[in-house]
């Protein structure tokens, strides 16, 4: 039904490894697992039945939060090549919230670089084609960031 209705599922990675969140009570730590064993089958049925997904993420202002995420978004990888799990990340995400309509605070697309779109760029050190593990080190392999046309951080 969703991929009939043209819906997203925005959808993150719980998986049962070092990001998961620490839970000392046994019945705590059955539960974690049990999420990760869904997540596995969510996206594997997700997938499988074509419905669109955008990576989600309900980590905001966050700064050791923030740091796991690009290890998340790595993770996808699991499920899809690097490249479709990036456009799940950009173009996806840009398209989800562009149908929030007047709300968007962004003029333009999103999730495209072309004229007129309001686009990030961001460029990493490696062939993000084979893997996305460089995304989980921003401090050694991020080398641009352009928000908005202007330069934030410039290193190539």
């Amino acid at each position: 039904m969703m991929k009939a209705e043209g819906a997203f599922w925005s959808i993150q990675p719980f998986l049962a490894d070092e990001d998961a969140n620490p839970r000392s009570d046994p019945i705590r730590q059955a539960k974690g697992e049990q999420v990760a064993r869904g997540t596995v089958q969510a996206f594997e049925k997700g997938r499988g039945e074509g419905v669109k997904m955008a990576f989600g993420t309900d980590i905001l202002m966050n700064p050791g939060g923030s740091a796991r995420q690009g290890r998340q978004l790595a993770k996808l990888t699991r499920f899809m090549a690097p490249l479709e799990a990036l456009r799940m990340a950009t173009g996806a995400a840009g398209e989800l919230l562009a149908m929030s309509g007047d709300r968007t605070p962004y003029p333009g697309a999103l999730g495209v670089i072309a004229p007129g779109a309001h686009a990030d760029v961001l460029v990493w050190d490696g062939n993000l084609a084979a893997s996305l593990d460089v995304i989980g080190d921003p401090a050694t392999n991020l080398r641009l960031i352009m928000k908005g046309g202007r330069n934030f951080k410039e290193a190539l």
